[in-house]
């Protein structure tokens, strides 16, 4: 019994080393716990998110650093270890709470504050040029995207406070229902549009049901999720507080685009940039029906899947 479940342990570990493209340690495996359980302990279970709130503010504003351990875990399992690496995962997540403490402080009316600004551009270009993923091993850069996700929703929802943010994932029917019209009104735009372009191309096949759904859930949770709260529940509804619903759901749309700008090309993908500011406005509209990140994130996964699926 011992000999074959260690046997059947191997081929496990084989098998993810060949989907993943890269070995599967124990250390990896827990750093990808710790990277997780924020994320979700914040999406599906928002008393904790309350509970951090009551910490001492010195406690509160110094809790993001432990985002360091998934770091050390991996690099160490990996031999890629840097003290810078280390300090700037120490560091950044705490200045990312401390600029957002000193914003609520001067902008208790939460109508936007250069420092809430100046966190999301320097995560959002953090995330889109890479510029901390050499720091991982190949393969797991992701990682670099949920920790700054991670201090981002920290310093937003625990310390900043943020109104109106929406990040709740328990998916109710209205989400469904929003998220998916919102689908249906894209959809011809960005069919016409898009082959017209030449940026979609249609693929006879029949993906197998259960690829499909996975694949749904994976984009959901590690695609449109991540990008919504960002676009959606921080952005746009900051802008929403200057300058208006209209303006501010029109300027998020646009930022989302140039953020595709070097997705899939050596060069400005300009017609990639089209295609995202018009599912951009689509997906404002459908978080700011009820101030929902999974409504919106409903639309942005469902348009990736079938993109992914059937158009690419």
């Amino acid at each position: 019994m011992a000999a074959s479940r260690a046997t059947g342990n191997g081929r496990f570990g084989a098998i993810l080393r060949a989907m993943l493209g890269f070995p599967i340690h124990a250390p990896v495996v827990f750093a990808g716990v710790l990277v997780l359980a924020p994320f979700l302990l914040a999406a599906f279970w928002p008393p904790c998110v309350q509970a951090a709130q009551l910490l001492p503010l010195p406690v509160r504003l110094l809790l993001p650093s432990v985002l360091c351990l998934p770091y050390l875990l991996v690099a160490a399992s990996s031999g890629q270890f840097q003290w810078s690496w280390v300090a700037l995962y120490l560091v950044l997540p705490v200045a990312v709470s401390w600029l957002l403490h000193s914003a609520g402080v001067a902008d208790p009316g939460q109508r936007g504050e250069w420092r809430d600004f100046l966190v999301l551009v320097v995560l959002g270009l953090a995330v889109d040029l890479r510029w901390f993923e050499p720091a991982w091993p190949r393969g797991l850069a992701v990682f670099n995207k949920m920790l700054l996700l991670d201090a981002g929703i920290y310093g937003f929802l625990a310390i900043r406070r943020l109104h109106g943010v929406g990040f709740d994932l328990r998916l109710r029917v209205a989400d469904l229902k929003i998220g998916l019209r919102e689908l249906v009104f894209y959809t011809p735009i960005a069919l016409v549009l898009g082959l017209a372009l030449g940026f979609l191309h249609f693929h006879a096949q029949t993906p197998a049901v259960t690829r499909a759904v996975l694949g749904w859930a994976f984009t959901f949770l590690f695609i449109a999720v991540p990008e919504e709260i960002f676009f959606r529940g921080w952005m746009q509804n900051l802008l929403e507080r200057r300058l208006g619903q209209r303006w501010a759901l029109l300027v998020t749309a646009a930022l989302f685009g140039l953020s595709h700008f070097n997705k899939r090309a050596v060069h400005f993908n300009w017609r990639y940039v089209v295609l995202a500011a018009l599912a951009g406005i689509f997906y404002g509209r459908a978080w700011r029906r009820q101030r929902r990140v999974a409504a919106s994130a409903v639309t942005h996964a469902s348009v990736d899947t079938l993109w992914s699926l059937w158009l690419r």
